[in-house]
């Protein structure tokens, strides 16, 4: 069985997004270092962008917040804030830039300190005009944060780079490249300073969804990007792009049209060493049957999930499918409009068993009768995937009144807008971390799930953290990245 090499996506609305999950080491008795190890001390770290947040008087300037993990997880050990205020990092915060709107922490330097990649699709820059966009990186260091650089401006006033941002190892030369999401643009900056632009499609303002698997069998990580518009004309897809050698570009390599997803995430759900891919809130937009994109209509009711199954036969990926719901046998929930199942996605093995584990969020789910309190759920990978041979799954529903799980559901909690998975406390199992924006009146926080339990569960919210404006519509925990 081939060693997997997929690498995790955060976008807009999903870190990872969603963009975002990944594989844990499977022994408890060797964890593996992490790749989001930002202060180096050996354990993993969450980074939470915090776009609204005020910084020296600019409203929605942004910043992010790299929370500490530890013995005790994340929450329990500190944090750090890092803004454009802060001296290592260039250029200075403006009303509206949104420094954070996407976040990936990943070591993409190879030296065992994970840097920062923050997109800012609010900057402004003179020359080009209003709203151009801007992604930064900046190292990870063991007290305060190492030297910040700009990676890329956007080209043109409203461009908005910076609404989407990842990394993976895309070219196949062992670095890793930088994928941005703009406005209607996703480009590609590889690690040897080649800029190429990925797709140029009307997106409907959203933000791309973006994450990476070897889709193509080939040993090299591939992008997959997911996006949809009405307008001027509807079209929807998702689609598959593989680093061309010789032309030295994205091609683009596997599509489903009419498809509409919130989430995209890559993960071995059926244990046989092939990258699946799961798409998260998939509905056919245009309502037109074609292929049926994302299984029976009846399936996307409250949100549904599309997975297509990779396999060792060159240009067979997707072939094999599976779709489930709320109302699907063993999937915790009912299915009801507006729960919004699958609109994050993480990936982990969090039962350790070789195959991968899909953690789904669903923000607007209701608990009895409050609306939009929110709930995760974790569908456990399986022979035949995510699904068994008889069609049903295997999951564990978790909510803010489940047993151990601190605080209690209330109406637009929002428990599920964003999912990280990582060992934060470094015993070489996954935990799992998820965010509650709509908390404490919009102030918001996020929840830490050892070992994607309910158990030994804790929270921690911007007033614990000593963040400023605590009490303000801060948002805290939409856009969550860390592994």
């Amino acid at each position: 069985m081939r060693t997997r090499i997929r690498t995790y996506a955060t976008a807009v609305t999903v870190v990872a997004a969603a963009t975002a999950g990944l594989t844990l080491p499977a022994s408890a008795t060797a964890p593996a270092r992490s790749t989001s190890d930002f202060n180096g001390d050996g354990y993993a770290d969450l980074a939470v962008g915090v776009p609204d947040g005020t910084v020296d008087g600019k409203a929605k300037a942004g910043y992010v917040n790299v929370v500490w993990g530890g013995p005790k997880g994340i929450g329990a050990h500190g944090s750090i804030r890092i803004s454009q205020a802060t001296s290592e990092v260039p250029g200075s915060p403006e009303p509206g830039d949104r420094f954070g709107a996407s976040v990936a922490l990943v070591d993409t330097s190879g030296d065992g300190l994970a840097e920062l990649l923050v997109g800012t699709p609010g900057e402004d820059i003179t020359g080009r005009g209003a709203d151009v966009g801007s992604v930064t990186a900046v190292g990870g260091g063991s007290k305060d944060p190492g030297s910040g650089s700009v990676v890329l401006n956007g080209p043109a006033a409203g461009a908005a780079y910076g609404l989407a941002v990842t990394s993976a190892d895309l070219t196949g030369d062992g670095s890793r490249d930088i994928v941005i999401g703009g406005r209607d643009k996703v480009v590609l900056l590889t690690a040897d300073g080649i800029l190429t632009t990925v797709l140029d499609a009307p997106m409907g303002g959203r933000a791309p969804v973006l994450t990476s698997g070897d889709f193509t069998e080939d040993g090299t990580a591939d992008l997959a990007v997911g996006y949809w518009t009405n307008t001027p004309f509807t079209q929807s897809h998702v689609r598959l792009w593989a680093w061309d050698r010789t032309e030295r570009a994205m091609v683009n390599t596997w599509n489903t049209d009419n498809a509409g997803v919130s989430a995209l995430a890559a993960g071995d759900f059926d244990g046989d060493g092939h990258d699946d891919l799961a798409l998260g809130e998939c509905r056919e937009i245009a309502d037109e049957n074609i292929d049926d994109p994302c299984g029976p209509e009846e399936n996307a009711e409250g949100g549904g999930i599309h997975i297509h199954y990779g396999t060792a036969a060159p240009g067979s990926f997707g072939f094999r499918k599976q779709t489930l719901n709320q109302d699907t046998a063993g999937v915790a929930g009912v299915a009801e409009t507006g729960d919004r199942f699958g609109a994050v996605l993480a990936v982990a093995d969090v039962d350790q068993d070789g195959r991968d584990d899909l953690i789904a969020g669903a923000p607007g789910e209701a608990i009895g009768t409050r609306s939009g309190a929110g709930a995760a759920t974790l569908l456990f990978g399986g022979p035949t995937g995510l699904l068994d041979a008889r069609g049903a799954g295997r999951s564990v529903g978790l909510q803010q009144d489940t047993p151990h799980v601190p605080g209690v559901a209330e109406a637009s909690d929002a428990f599920g807008a964003a999912l990280a998975t990582g060992d934060y406390d470094h015993d070489g199992r996954a935990d799992l971390a998820v965010g509650s924006p709509g908390e404490n009146a919009g102030s918001g926080g996020v929840w830490l799930l050892p070992r994607g339990a309910a158990d030994g569960a804790s929270a921690f919210t911007p007033a614990e953290l000593r963040l400023p404006s605590p009490s303000s519509a801060l948002a805290y925990g939409r856009y969550l990245s860390g592994r």
